[in-house]
Protein backbone atom coordinates (compact mmCIF):
# COMPACT_ATOMS: atom_id res chain seq x y z
CA UNK A 1 0.00 0.00 0.00
CA UNK A 2 1.04 3.12 -0.79
CA UNK A 3 0.25 6.02 1.82
CA UNK A 4 -0.14 9.96 0.77
CA UNK A 5 2.14 12.23 2.70
CA UNK A 6 1.16 15.59 4.69
CA UNK A 7 2.09 17.61 1.61
CA UNK A 8 -0.16 15.78 -0.75
CA UNK A 9 -3.28 16.70 1.85
CA UNK A 10 -2.20 20.06 2.52
CA UNK A 11 -2.18 20.40 -1.47
CA UNK A 12 -5.96 19.40 -1.92
CA UNK A 13 -7.06 21.80 1.30
CA UNK A 14 -5.32 24.57 -0.48
CA UNK A 15 -6.99 23.95 -3.45
CA UNK A 16 -10.68 23.87 -2.11
CA UNK A 17 -11.19 26.97 -0.77
CA UNK A 18 -14.09 25.93 1.80
CA UNK A 19 -11.89 23.33 2.96
CA UNK A 20 -9.38 25.29 3.93
CA UNK A 21 -11.84 27.73 5.54
CA UNK A 22 -12.36 25.20 7.76
CA UNK A 23 -9.31 23.77 8.70
CA UNK A 24 -8.67 27.65 9.33
CA UNK A 25 -11.15 28.74 11.42
CA UNK A 26 -10.82 25.64 13.47
CA UNK A 27 -7.47 26.33 14.60
CA UNK A 28 -8.45 29.89 15.71
CA UNK A 29 -7.36 31.64 12.68
CA UNK A 30 -9.30 34.57 11.03
CA UNK A 31 -11.31 34.50 8.06
CA UNK A 32 -13.91 36.29 6.30
CA UNK A 33 -17.49 35.30 6.43
CA UNK A 34 -18.25 32.74 3.30
CA UNK A 35 -21.42 30.82 2.41
CA UNK A 36 -20.70 27.47 -0.17
CA UNK A 37 -23.27 26.54 -3.01
CA UNK A 38 -23.87 23.03 -4.25
CA UNK A 39 -24.43 21.96 -7.37
CA UNK A 40 -28.51 22.60 -8.04
CA UNK A 41 -28.72 24.29 -4.94
CA UNK A 42 -28.76 28.06 -6.08
CA UNK A 43 -31.35 26.79 -8.83
CA UNK A 44 -33.77 24.86 -6.91
CA UNK A 45 -34.67 28.08 -4.26
CA UNK A 46 -32.73 31.58 -5.69
CA UNK A 47 -34.37 33.59 -3.52
CA UNK A 48 -33.76 31.92 -0.43
CA UNK A 49 -29.48 32.25 -1.69
CA UNK A 50 -29.95 35.43 -3.12
CA UNK A 51 -30.92 36.60 0.83
CA UNK A 52 -28.22 34.59 2.50
CA UNK A 53 -25.60 36.24 0.18
CA UNK A 54 -27.30 39.69 1.02
CA UNK A 55 -27.04 39.26 4.67
CA UNK A 56 -22.74 38.89 3.50
CA UNK A 57 -22.86 42.52 2.78
CA UNK A 58 -22.36 43.49 0.01
CA UNK A 59 -19.42 43.06 -2.52
CA UNK A 60 -19.18 39.81 -2.24
CA UNK A 61 -16.48 37.68 -4.19
CA UNK A 62 -18.08 34.29 -6.31
CA UNK A 63 -15.36 32.06 -6.74
CA UNK A 64 -15.06 28.02 -7.88
CA UNK A 65 -14.23 26.34 -4.63
CA UNK A 66 -11.42 24.18 -6.37
CA UNK A 67 -9.41 26.32 -9.00
CA UNK A 68 -6.34 29.01 -9.11
CA UNK A 69 -5.03 31.94 -10.76
CA UNK A 70 -8.03 33.63 -9.82
CA UNK A 71 -10.00 31.84 -12.94
CA UNK A 72 -13.78 32.26 -12.56
CA UNK A 73 -14.30 34.54 -9.67
CA UNK A 74 -16.20 37.96 -10.24
CA UNK A 75 -17.20 40.65 -8.03
CA UNK A 76 -20.83 41.36 -7.02
CA UNK A 77 -21.83 44.58 -5.96
CA UNK A 78 -25.43 44.28 -7.16
CA UNK A 79 -27.43 41.16 -6.05
CA UNK A 80 -28.82 41.25 -9.57
CA UNK A 81 -25.30 40.13 -11.19
CA UNK A 82 -25.19 37.49 -8.96
CA UNK A 83 -26.90 34.45 -11.07
CA UNK A 84 -24.23 35.74 -13.62
CA UNK A 85 -21.60 35.57 -11.40
CA UNK A 86 -22.55 31.76 -9.67
CA UNK A 87 -22.23 30.67 -13.58
CA UNK A 88 -19.13 32.30 -14.40
CA UNK A 89 -17.78 30.35 -11.33
CA UNK A 90 -19.88 27.02 -11.85
CA UNK A 91 -18.07 27.05 -15.48
CA UNK A 92 -14.79 25.97 -13.70
CA UNK A 93 -16.36 23.62 -10.57
CA UNK A 94 -20.19 23.29 -9.39
CA UNK A 95 -18.78 24.14 -6.06
CA UNK A 96 -18.79 27.64 -5.66
CA UNK A 97 -17.27 29.79 -2.52
CA UNK A 98 -19.65 33.43 -1.87
CA UNK A 99 -17.10 34.97 0.67
CA UNK A 100 -17.57 38.54 2.12
CA UNK A 101 -15.40 41.44 0.74
CA UNK A 102 -12.96 42.74 3.21
CA UNK A 103 -12.20 46.26 3.27
CA UNK A 104 -8.24 46.23 3.60
CA UNK A 105 -4.50 45.65 1.69
CA UNK A 106 -3.42 42.65 -0.09
CA UNK A 107 -0.61 41.44 1.58
CA UNK A 108 1.28 38.02 0.78
CA UNK A 109 3.88 36.16 2.78
CA UNK A 110 6.36 33.42 1.77
CA UNK A 111 6.36 30.80 4.24
CA UNK A 112 9.24 27.71 3.90
CA UNK A 113 9.19 24.80 6.43
CA UNK A 114 12.11 24.46 8.73
CA UNK A 115 14.86 21.84 9.30
CA UNK A 116 15.15 19.06 11.80
CA UNK A 117 11.37 19.69 12.78
CA UNK A 118 11.83 23.44 13.50
CA UNK A 119 8.88 25.64 12.63
CA UNK A 120 8.49 26.82 9.40
CA UNK A 121 10.03 30.32 8.00
CA UNK A 122 8.41 33.46 6.57
CA UNK A 123 9.78 36.08 4.91
CA UNK A 124 9.13 39.63 4.53
CA UNK A 125 5.07 40.30 3.38
CA UNK A 126 4.91 41.91 -0.03
CA UNK A 127 1.36 43.78 -1.23
CA UNK A 128 -0.32 43.89 -4.30
CA UNK A 129 -2.07 47.19 -5.44
CA UNK A 130 -4.13 47.02 -8.00
CA UNK A 131 -4.02 50.47 -10.05
CA UNK A 132 -6.20 49.71 -13.45
CA UNK A 133 -8.90 50.90 -13.74
CA UNK A 134 -9.99 47.87 -16.12
CA UNK A 135 -9.80 45.61 -12.60
CA UNK A 136 -12.26 45.71 -9.80
CA UNK A 137 -9.53 42.92 -7.72
CA UNK A 138 -6.60 41.39 -8.82
CA UNK A 139 -7.93 38.78 -11.44
CA UNK A 140 -6.30 36.65 -13.90
CA UNK A 141 -5.91 39.55 -16.57
CA UNK A 142 -4.22 41.63 -13.91
CA UNK A 143 -2.52 38.63 -12.60
CA UNK A 144 -1.03 37.48 -15.59
CA UNK A 145 -2.31 39.70 -18.90
CA UNK A 146 -1.82 43.66 -17.64
CA UNK A 147 1.24 44.00 -15.69
CA UNK A 148 0.94 47.95 -16.16
CA UNK A 149 -2.22 47.98 -13.90
CA UNK A 150 -0.77 46.14 -11.06
CA UNK A 151 1.84 47.49 -8.18
CA UNK A 152 3.54 44.44 -6.57
CA UNK A 153 5.44 46.26 -3.43
CA UNK A 154 8.05 44.39 -1.44
CA UNK A 155 8.80 44.29 1.16
CA UNK A 156 5.02 45.58 2.28
CA UNK A 157 5.00 49.12 4.08
CA UNK A 158 4.08 48.20 7.51
CA UNK A 159 4.97 48.79 10.58
CA UNK A 160 7.09 46.22 12.77
CA UNK A 161 4.48 44.92 14.69
CA UNK A 162 2.09 44.40 11.84
CA UNK A 163 5.22 42.62 9.69
CA UNK A 164 4.77 40.20 12.77
CA UNK A 165 1.71 40.09 13.25
CA UNK A 166 1.32 38.78 9.32
CA UNK A 167 4.30 36.51 9.35
CA UNK A 168 2.67 34.98 12.57
CA UNK A 169 -0.65 34.23 10.20
CA UNK A 170 1.17 33.01 7.66
CA UNK A 171 3.41 30.35 9.66
CA UNK A 172 0.18 29.01 11.69
CA UNK A 173 -1.72 28.88 8.24
CA UNK A 174 1.19 26.75 6.78
CA UNK A 175 1.06 24.56 10.02
CA UNK A 176 -2.41 24.49 10.16
CA UNK A 177 -3.01 22.41 6.92
CA UNK A 178 0.04 20.35 7.37
CA UNK A 179 1.67 22.16 4.68
CA UNK A 180 5.53 21.09 3.25
CA UNK A 181 8.23 22.62 1.76
CA UNK A 182 6.90 25.95 0.45
CA UNK A 183 3.60 28.14 0.36
CA UNK A 184 2.41 31.16 -0.09
CA UNK A 185 -0.44 32.89 2.20
CA UNK A 186 -2.19 35.67 0.96
CA UNK A 187 -3.82 38.40 3.80
CA UNK A 188 -6.18 41.57 4.12
CA UNK A 189 -4.52 43.78 6.61
CA UNK A 190 -7.48 45.87 7.36
CA UNK A 191 -7.83 49.88 8.56
CA UNK A 192 -7.56 49.17 12.19
CA UNK A 193 -4.98 46.64 11.72
CA UNK A 194 -7.12 43.15 11.90
CA UNK A 195 -4.89 40.37 9.22
CA UNK A 196 -7.34 38.01 8.08
CA UNK A 197 -6.47 35.28 5.27
CA UNK A 198 -7.77 34.93 2.29
CA UNK A 199 -6.23 31.84 0.99
CA UNK A 200 -2.90 29.87 1.09
CA UNK A 201 -1.32 28.48 -2.12
CA UNK A 202 0.63 25.58 -1.67
CA UNK A 203 2.70 25.76 -4.82
CA UNK A 204 2.87 29.08 -5.50
CA UNK A 205 4.60 30.97 -8.47
CA UNK A 206 8.07 30.55 -9.36
CA UNK A 207 9.56 32.30 -11.92
CA UNK A 208 12.62 34.52 -10.73
CA UNK A 209 9.78 37.76 -11.10
CA UNK A 210 7.47 36.05 -8.84
CA UNK A 211 6.32 37.01 -5.58
CA UNK A 212 7.31 34.09 -3.67
CA UNK A 213 11.01 34.38 -4.47
CA UNK A 214 11.10 38.37 -4.79
CA UNK A 215 9.90 37.95 -1.07
CA UNK A 216 12.54 35.42 -0.03
CA UNK A 217 15.33 37.91 -2.12
CA UNK A 218 14.03 40.64 -0.28
CA UNK A 219 14.24 38.50 3.06
CA UNK A 220 18.01 37.67 2.70
CA UNK A 221 17.71 34.62 0.81
CA UNK A 222 18.17 34.80 -2.91
CA UNK A 223 17.04 32.95 -6.29
CA UNK A 224 19.63 29.78 -6.26
CA UNK A 225 20.35 29.47 -2.70
CA UNK A 226 16.04 29.36 -2.23
CA UNK A 227 16.19 26.32 -4.99
CA UNK A 228 18.79 24.73 -2.72
CA UNK A 229 17.00 25.28 0.20
CA UNK A 230 13.89 23.90 -0.95
CA UNK A 231 15.95 20.66 -2.09
CA UNK A 232 17.49 20.18 0.92
CA UNK A 233 13.89 20.25 2.95
CA UNK A 234 12.69 17.38 0.12
CA UNK A 235 15.34 15.61 0.78
CA UNK A 236 15.23 15.50 4.62
CA UNK A 237 11.71 14.82 4.40
CA UNK A 238 10.77 11.17 5.26
CA UNK A 239 8.01 9.34 2.80
CA UNK A 240 5.17 7.86 3.98
CA UNK A 241 2.93 9.02 6.58
CA UNK A 242 4.26 11.83 8.88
Amino acid sequence: MRYVGAGVLASAVGMDKHFMKLVLAGQGLPVAPYTVLRPGEFEKNPQAWTETVAGLGLPVFVKPARAGSSLGISRVDDLADLPAAIAEAQRHDPKVLVEAGVVGREIECAVLGGRGGSRPRASLPGEIVVTGADHAFYDFEAKYLDEAGVELSCPADLPSGLVEEVQDVAVRTFEAVGAEGLSRVDVFVTDDGEVVVNEINTMPGFTPFSMYPRMWEKSGLNYPDLIDELITLALERPTGLR
